[in-house]
């Protein structure tokens, strides 16, 4: 009862405090705002906080607050499942209510969060403007015309609303310190709105600029404006490389290069650390500690992921499949636990000493105390390369192979196991992507001799290949398919394969041939060390208050040292200052709350690491046969073309039980929106006797 009344407080606060500060970010605009904002200001001088620490209280700290509070709140939540007998159907609001080619499958609420982020913005550029243009004055270096003078006021407003958005531009893609888990949103399914944000505010940025640059070529005054690094307010230079620094970033970021060229978009969006900067010194202080959290965030969370994935570790095996595709085993300590669809990032040095990519865990911590495992496929040179150095180890003919050290980060996955909480499941996936899905169902499995788990009663995996050697994906779970329960749970597979016809072959005989599948045992004398996992939610949230209170100690000091007190100057004297000095002592003050934070997280992981077990080897043995079974023949295998969804879906009633049916896909876009579009067309209406398709997109791939 304590521990519920507790949740629904820090429930209470965390939204409490995210109201107040979006609540703040409709009054700014406004010119009561301005008027107040500034007083308060020039009454914070005064005080030895100054109006660095106002801002900073004001503009930054209460996202960093629900953050922390978030991270308390889901520590405390723990693992427990959702109970289906509390959950309210989701109804319009998770399930696909645009299903499209060309922006994808997108929900009612994802809908509605886009429509109200628009309004908010366009309210923002109606009180900047309609203010502006009450308050025209004319600017003494550049002779404009009435229209350019509004122009230019249009062309800066540009840029407010492009501060806006990078506000918000981090929030998504931060891992540890995850806001977005609190709505349910993990990391791989919330990269899309990174990239929603980050194409809108390129969008703005650039109508700035080249609105800017217009003004200034159409009034003679261009050669004068662009080199000018002022040495008060807008330092235009530094707009001008923040501008072209974001737009190599997105160029390099779209699809046709990133999926062709992983490296040029991996290594290019690392100057990120350029554009933040520069971004600093071309709007100053006071507009960024507006921006100022998602990067606070995003810094600290960066930090102890680097310092998370070391020492590294290594690979203990890997199972080679027909496909291209190998599974490899990794260690970790007995006390990580994860959940099902968790992801972990990999760095292989001998590979790249610098690249990190993301895998779902094919396995259970459930049912694999020491190790957890990975598919990979052979999709770019990264992975090949990878591939290749695998089965050079395993031609070598060699009874141990060289050992591979790896660094791990992560795993990082849902807090819940929602996807109990239906009657019936059914999985749908694509080539590779059937990764995540061999985790549920090991996990499930295992849930069965547990009475505190609820689990689907009926479940039914849709695998579409394109050759019969891509079953073998399936490996690590043909034990399970032959040994499942019929009392308590039932499991049916149907496989596709799309380019291949063959006459009588069955799922039994493709599983059960073992000489497919070779598996390479590597020696573990470069590392010692398992995976351990992230610190606890308790630990982070410490280390991200902590964090700030260090900022803010260094922000007053270094202002009370190098810039002059303004309590008895004049006016003037304030201009001797430039501009860029708070912007070099903000930059200071984080880089030093940073420092400190991670030589707090360093003392924290030293005594984990001291106080852990050492690594064991998994035992030497021979690849089991799997034994022939009557429940592996009721399983299905079509050659010759792609699933008919609609006909599979229609059969459903018949086939799965109850009224509420959850239906997750992993693989393609195209297969993703046809398993959406179905379940729109099927949500549709009221029908009592039809059972609810839930959907659910999952991503095998970032």
């Amino acid at each position: 009862m304590a521990k519920s009344i507790l949740l629904a407080i820090l429930k209470a606060l965390m939204i409490l405090i995210f109201t107040g500060w979006i609540a703040l970010w409709l009054l700014k605009p406004t010119d009561l705002w301005t008027r107040k904002w500034k007083g308060a200001e020039e009454s914070a001088r005064t005080t030895v906080f100054g109006y660095y620490g106002l801002d900073f209280a004001v503009y930054t700290f209460p996202l960093i607050a629900v953050a922390i509070i978030g991270l308390v709140y889901l520590d405390l939540k723990g693992r427990e499942p959702s109970s289906r007998q509390a959950k309210i159907s989701p109804g319009a609001f998770s399930n696909p209510l645009v299903v499209s080619s060309f922006i994808g499958v997108l929900s009612a609420i994802e809908i509605l969060a886009v429509f109200l982020f628009i309004v908010f913005l366009a309210w923002t550029f109606y009180c900047h403007i309609s203010n502006d243009f009450k308050k025209l004055m004319p600017i003494k270096a550049l002779k404009l015309e009435i229209w350019q003078l509004k122009y230019l006021r249009v062309a800066t407003r540009f840029g407010l609303l492009s501060e806006a958005c990078l506000a918000l531009l981090l929030l998504p893609i931060l891992r540890g310190l995850a806001i977005f888990r609190l709505f349910g949103i993990q990391f791989e399914a919330s990269v899309r709105y990174h990239i929603w944000i980050g194409t809108a505010m390129l969008t703005f940025a650039t109508l700035h600029g080249a609105s800017t640059l217009f003004i200034w070529g159409v009034s003679h005054h261009i050669q004068d404006e662009i080199w000018k690094w002022q040495k008060t307010g807008r330092i235009y230079l530094a707009g001008e490389i923040g501008l072209v620094t974001g737009l190599v970033i997105w160029i390099t970021a779209l699809p046709q290069i990133r999926r062709k060229n992983f490296e040029i978009f991996y290594y290019t969006h690392h100057l990120y650390i350029v554009f933040l900067l520069f971004f600093l010194f071309h709007a100053g202080d006071r507009h960024f500690y507006m921006v100022f959290p998602g990067i606070f965030l995003f810094g600290l969370d960066k930090i102890l992921r680097i310092l998370q994935s070391k020492p590294e570790t290594c690979i203990l095996s890997a199972r080679i499949f027909p496909s291209k595709a190998m599974e490899l085993i990794l260690p970790k300590d007995t006390s990580l636990k994860y959940n099902p669809t968790s992801v972990i990032f990999i760095k292989v040095p001998i590979v790249s000493k610098l690249q990190w990519h993301s895998f779902s865990i094919t396995s259970s911590s459930s049912v694999d105390d020491n190790t957890m495992s990975v598919m990979v496929k052979c999709d770019g040179s990264w992975t090949s390369s990878l591939y290749d150095l695998v089965q050079a180890e395993l031609d070598s003919k060699a009874d141990t192979a060289k050992c591979i050290p790896i660094a791990i980060e992560g795993p990082y996955g849902p807090d819940s196991m929602n996807f109990l909480r239906y009657d019936s499941v059914v999985l749908v996936a694509g080539g590779i992507g059937i990764t995540p899905y061999l985790s549920i169902l090991q996990e499930i499995a295992s849930a069965q001799s547990s009475s505190r788990y609820r689990f689907p009663t009926r479940m039914q995996l849709i695998f579409v290949v394109k050759k019969s050697h891509d079953i073998f994906l399936l490996n690590s779970i043909s034990s399970l398919l032959q040994n499942q329960s019929t009392e308590r749970w039932h499991l049916k597979v149907k496989v596709y394969v799309t380019q291949e016809v063959q006459d009588g072959l069955t799922l039994r005989e493709v599983l059960t041939d073992s000489s497919q599948v070779q598996t390479v045992h590597f020696s573990t004398e470069c590392s010692n060390y398992a995976t351990y996992g992230l610190e606890s939610s308790l630990c982070i949230a410490a280390l991200a208050g902590f964090a700030s209170i260090v900022f803010l100690v260094f922000l007053i000091c270094f202002n009370h040292i190098f810039v002059p007190s303004q309590k008895k100057t004049s006016n003037l004297s304030k201009d001797k200052t430039p501009s860029w000095v708070a912007d070099i002592l903000l930059i200071s003050s984080f880089i030093l709350a940073l420092i400190c934070s991670a030589v707090v997280a360093i003392i924290l992981r030293w005594r984990k690491l001291k106080s852990a077990s050492p690594l064991v080897p998994p035992k030497k043995g021979k690849a089991m046969d799997i034994e022939t079974s009557s429940a592996l023949e009721e399983h299905e295998i079509h050659f010759g073309g792609r699933p008919d969804f609609q006909d599979i879906f229609a059969k459903f009633p018949n086939e799965m039980a109850g009224s509420e049916i959850g239906v997750m896909v992993c693989g393609p876009e195209e297969m993703k929106e046809s398993v959406a579009l179905i379940c729109k067309q099927n949500s549709q209406g009221v029908h009592k006797k039809k059972p609810h398709f839930s959907f659910h997109s999952l991503n095998f791939a970032l």
